[in-house]
């Protein structure tokens, strides 16, 4: 009996192979083109040190329960006290990781008659945490503040004195490789007394004056949520919250991702610290990898005369899937670790390559990373355009 009821996943499955979506994991090899780990800081002696030290020290593996139960650890009160400052937050609040963080904010703070507007590119833990809420939402095309700003003056007509309205974007698109428009979005919020949420998951730690993200300049407004993602340029793990004292506090009080989680483990925040101080510690690194930035998007121009993002997410859009995965794969084999990324990550017909540039490789290896993908490319059947 039980086995002709799983039958019906195992026929998606096959569909998804059929239709060359489905998903297997795969071990780590070749260059790395492909993690988000762009500052080369999960392999950064300092901070292992740090985190070697802490746990000869006595620091615990685990938190032991929630933080407004016994997990509230000294170092996780450091952290978000350094984060603060680090950010020019009022307070900051750590998550496990970023998905978390999002879903907790927009599970949270916009509320019943609130109204959130999102953008169409925007990653998946802030639609589930949108379509989770209890406020309405609006999906506005990518990156088109006229659009958000037609979308505020409607609501305002008819939206009740108490009612908020908030405006959820990413700094820098994860899939695309390009950025939000953030002064325009900063002046929209300002004029329509709305509050503006930033995903800073692949801005922090890489761009910004001092590495602090795209929100740098910005920082300490009050109506500015910004997520600083720990595990991508940072190096370890977690998703810091940093906004005003009010909505901290509040979400202390009635966030249930954070009440009625585990917290996060206190040897997680003793490698985060490390890596905000190693931020400040190392500039070369972010002005190493700024230059290879530079280098791989030339490298595109040259060799397939595409513009590229400018940043280090460098989309490659083949658009069938059964040839990107070929691609993919044949790039593997010759040594670079590209993967394939198909809908529903990206919308239908825009399957790609993601190019991740990170200090795990030199010029020399986007330079020949390249050559080998024109050579691919070129023995294809299809025009990629």
């Amino acid at each position: 009996m039980m086995t002709a009821r799983l039958t019906r996943y195992s026929n998606d499955l096959e569909n998804l192979s059929r239709s060359h979506l489905r998903r297997r994991l795969e071990p780590i090899n070749g260059i790395d083109f492909t993690s988000n780990d762009f500052l080369a800081f999960s392999t950064a002696p300092q901070i292992r040190e740090a985190v070697q030290s802490a746990l000869e020290d006595g620091m615990p593996l685990g938190s032991g329960g929630s933080r407004l139960l016994r997990g509230n650890h000294r170092i996780h009160d450091e952290l978000e006290t350094m984060a603060a400052e680090t950010f020019g937050s009022e307070k900051a609040l750590y998550f496990a990781n970023g998905y978390s963080a999002n879903f907790a904010i927009l599970t949270t703070l916009p509320r019943r008659n609130d109204l959130i507007i999102f953008d169409a590119l925007s990653h998946a833990s802030i639609r589930e945490g949108i379509f989770s809420s209890l406020a309405k939402n609006v999906k506005t095309p990518h990156n088109d503040v006229d659009a958000i700003e037609h979308v505020l003056a409607d609501w305002r007509t008819s939206a009740s004195g108490s009612s908020m309205a908030w405006i959820m974007v990413e700094s820098l698109y994860s899939m695309d490789g390009d950025c939000a428009p953030l002064s325009d979005l900063v002046e929209v919020a300002e004029r329509y007394g709305a509050i503006l949420i930033v995903d800073e998951a692949h801005a922090t730690g890489v761009w910004g004056e001092n590495g602090r993200g795209l929100t740098e300049p910005f920082d300490g407004r009050r109506n500015l949520v910004a997520v600083h993602t720990c595990g991508k340029a940072l190096g370890a793990a977690g998703g810091l919250v940093c906004t005003s004292s009010e909505l901290i506090d509040f979400m202390i009080n009635k966030c249930r991702p954070f009440i009625y989680s585990t917290a996060p483990p206190p040897i997680n925040a003793v490698a985060v610290m490390a890596a905000l101080r190693l931020l400040d510690e190392e500039p070369r690194r972010r002005i190493d990898l700024l230059g290879l930035i530079k280098k791989a998007n030339r490298e595109l121009e040259l060799k397939f005369e595409k513009i590229g993002s400018q940043t280090q997410i460098i989309p490659f859009v083949i658009g069938d899937e059964e040839l990107t995965l070929r691609v993919a794969s044949e790039m593997q084999q010759a040594g670079f670790d590209l993967r394939a990324i198909r809908p529903p990550t990206v919308p239908a017909g825009t399957a790609r390559l993601r190019i991740s540039i990170t200090l795990h490789a030199t010029e020399k290896n986007i330079s020949d990373m390249f050559d080998e993908l024109y050579t691919i490319v070129s023995n294809t059947d299809t025009d990629i355009s």
